[in-house]
């Protein structure tokens, strides 16, 4: 059962404490509905739990995962770190007043205007991508005269058990500096050579939705090795090690993920005996979830409308979104569970497969589900759909993003607006 399916006394689903019925019929559907005490309870789990064992550590909100000014507003309530890959999603930590000192910098291809924007504004770390960049910030750095805290992000050769779609620790990635063939080493060696850029430590992230531990445990394992021929070579230690994120959430009953403090307890005693074995300072360690902090926290809510039955073969229903508001499942063959929100306490009796209404075959959010017989006007609810559901959204056949609202305290708020045609053609230019 997914941790926002609540139903009220009128068999509708409620979440946040707060009919579903009610909320569509206020703000229209496609709508992305978020818990904010769910939010808020997904950080401290990270952020409590290295508290209590005594760890020094920042937990950065991944904000690619959704990233809106009231969601970094909340990050910033819950003492969170930020990781941004953009330009626009710095520029919306700075709407949200977000501190810069907190915040970190993340791309495979940064540009000179990412760069100089995050040096402008003296932000807390540019995590270190490529050579490339090496020579782009230093020479960012002497215009400005200026310096930046760095970290070096390396694939450590470890294969997560994910999809390969988003597998970004192995050998074979976009992302960073390799540590078995030595790019790793020649960065960190060219980086000392630099004295405006201060190396704090290393950075890895082996993939995404991770159910296990296994894969963390042999990641902190091979930065140590390298960690240790480097103090051997260099006398160097770190003073920060950010071991990313990827920790996996519940979209449906197949799904098995860990509490989220048991991320945190197998990183912390692994790096407890390497530190040991090799002789070093404990780092401070950073970590990065994204997901693991928004994904389980909001529901997605549809308007049911056409259905079309092939005898012998499948059920389909269609609803007013789609691709345009969910990616995931064309994209990733994502799987998710849902609900008719407004007959949440009726049984399932039918198997149903639910189709968006983009002009696209690919265009299916869910295959095969129980649903409770469903009809034209109902109202459909689907779960866990609270990270890269709007960040990914796109104006495909110019379909207007949809609205966000949180719910605090019983309380609704809109927070981001629906988009509207006007606004979906503003950029359009005559050629009349």
């Amino acid at each position: 059962m997914q941790e926002l399916k609540d139903i009220d006394i009128q068999g509708h689903l409620t979440i946040g404490g707060v009919d579903t019925t009610y909320l569509a019929k206020k703000y229209e559907t496609p709508l992305f509905v978020y818990d904010v005490e769910k939010i808020r309870e997904n950080a401290r789990a990270f952020v409590d739990t290295f508290a209590r064992l005594g760890v020094n550590a920042q937990v950065a909100y991944a904000s690619k995962a959704f990233s809106s000014i009231a969601m970094l507003q909340v990050a910033k309530q819950e003492n969170l770190s930020l990781d941004v890959v953009s330009q626009g999603e710095l520029y919306t930590a700075l709407q949200a007043d977000f501190p810069t000192e907190k915040i970190h910098m993340h791309g495979n291809n940064k540009s000179v205007a990412e760069l100089e924007m995050a040096v402008k504004h003296d932000i807390g770390c540019i995590v270190i991508d490529n050579f490339h960049e090496i020579d782009l910030l230093k020479e960012i750095l002497a215009n400005y005269q200026s310096e930046m805290d760095v970290l070096i992000r390396v694939t450590p050769g470890i294969e997560a058990h994910t999809h390969d779609y988003i597998l970004t620790g192995n050998e074979d990635s976009k992302f960073g500096f390799d540590l078995a063939n030595g790019q790793a080493e020649e960065a960190f060696r060219k980086l000392q050579e630099i004295d405006s850029m201060h190396v704090k430590g290393l950075h890895c992230h082996i993939g995404s939705q991770i159910f296990e531990t296994d894969g963390f445990v042999m990641a902190v394992r091979r930065l140590f090795d390298s960690l240790a021929s480097w103090k051997k070579n260099y006398d160097y230690t770190p003073e920060v090690l950010n071991l990313g994120g990827g920790f996996g959430i519940r979209y449906t009953d197949e799904d098995e993920p860990l509490q989220l403090d048991g991320y945190v307890n197998a990183l912390v005693d692994e790096i407890k005996q390497q530190v040991v074995k090799h002789d070093m300072d404990f780092p401070e360690i950073w970590i990065e979830p994204g997901r693991a902090i928004v994904g389980n926290t909001a529901i997605t809510l549809y308007t049911v409308g056409s259905k079309k039955q092939i005898p012998g073969v499948r059920d389909y229903i269609a609803v007013d979104g789609g691709m345009t508001d969910n990616i995931r499942p064309a994209l990733y063959q994502a799987k998710y569970d849902a609900i008719l929100a407004n007959k949440a306490n009726v049984p399932a009796s039918t198997t149903a497969s639910v189709a968006g209404k983009c002009c696209e075959s690919g265009d299916m959010l869910l295959w095969d589900v129980p649903l409770a017989n469903a009809e034209p006007g109902d109202l459909l609810a689907v779960f866990s759909t609270g990270a890269y559901g709007y960040s990914m959204s796109s104006n495909y056949n110019r379909f207007p993003k949809a609205a966000v609202v949180f719910i605090e305290n019983k309380q609704d708020k809109l927070v981001i607006q629906r988009e509207t045609y006007q606004e979906v053609s503003k950029n359009d230019l005559s050629y009349e």
